[in-house]
């Protein structure tokens, strides 16, 4: 009887684990498209329909880590892995600023050279972005370069 009751208060004693929250944990998803490009200095073989899809995963630390797989300027199915961070503007909840920066791949012939640092194929890229939130819904515009704007835009999970 001595042992039975002792039980129950070690258990006691030890409590619940304390969690503590990780800054890296997952926040929320979002899934984005493109809904509108625009090049600064179009040419003849600009394309603008960039056929986007966009996932990211968003940590509790306002960093974030995503992949679109979208067609390029020029037509071409291309690829942007990328880790970045969002800030809110003006201590809004709706507008934010965000900033990716990754690896940009598939720009092949003749337009290999349309972007900086393309030698192997895949090329460093950083992409600022204005954005706007409201509950589940999400647009941005996405600045590539000096060359084009695209605005997206998706759910957020």
């Amino acid at each position: 009887l001595v042992i039975s009751c002792s039980l129950p208060a070690q258990a006691e004693e030890a409590g619940p684990v304390e969690t503590v929250d990780n800054p890296w944990s997952i926040d929320g998803w979002s899934i984005q498209t493109s809904i509108y490009t625009k090049h600064f200095d179009p040419e003849p073989d600009h394309v603008n329909d960039q056929n986007l899809i966009g996932v990211e995963a968003h940590f509790r630390n306002q960093w974030l880590g995503g992949l679109a797989i979208f067609d390029n300027s020029f037509g071409q199915p291309s690829q942007f892995l990328y880790m970045g961070r969002s800030w809110r503007l003006f201590g809004s909840e709706y507008w934010h600023f965000k900033l990716m920066g990754g690896l940009l791949h598939g720009y092949k012939e003749p337009y290999e050279d349309k972007i900086p640092l393309n030698q192997l194929g895949v090329a460093p890229a950083i992409v600022p972005a204005l954005g706007f939130r409201y509950k589940w819904f999400i647009a941005e515009a996405n600045l590539g370069g000096l060359a084009v704007v695209t605005v997206t835009a998706g759910v957020r999970f």
